[in-house]
């Protein structure tokens, strides 16, 4: 079975894929892994005036070796699922920064 493998649309430059926010958990923002096809990620942040999002920009950026104005929430912005856009990256760079390109490998 495994796990699933994260969703991404690429356009141009551009990509989009799918992320759980996981909020308000104590410690560090970080990855916990795939949810269906969406990547799910437990957010220091809480909840609340976009802060959560704004937790969220900043760890994918920083994950990803790009600058915060890269990364963008397209939809979503007040639903735990959220769609991403990041800009100047494909989904073979990004499934390598989040260490998800080996997921699914026996």
């Amino acid at each position: 079975m495994g796990m699933g493998n994260l969703a991404i649309q690429e356009h141009n430059e551009d990509l989009v894929f799918t992320a759980k926010i996981v909020p308000g958990s104590s410690g560090q923002t970080r990855i916990c892994g795939l949810l269906d096809d969406m990547l799910k990620v437990k957010v220091s942040a809480a909840p609340e005036k976009g802060k959560a999002n704004q937790c969220l920009i900043k760890f994918l950026a920083e994950q990803l070796g790009v600058k915060k104005n890269a990364v963008s929430i397209i939809s979503g912005s007040t639903s735990p699922v959220k769609h991403v856009q990041v800009s100047g990256m494909n989904a073979d760079m990004l499934l390598k920064k989040l260490n998800l390109n080996e997921q699914g490998l026996s």
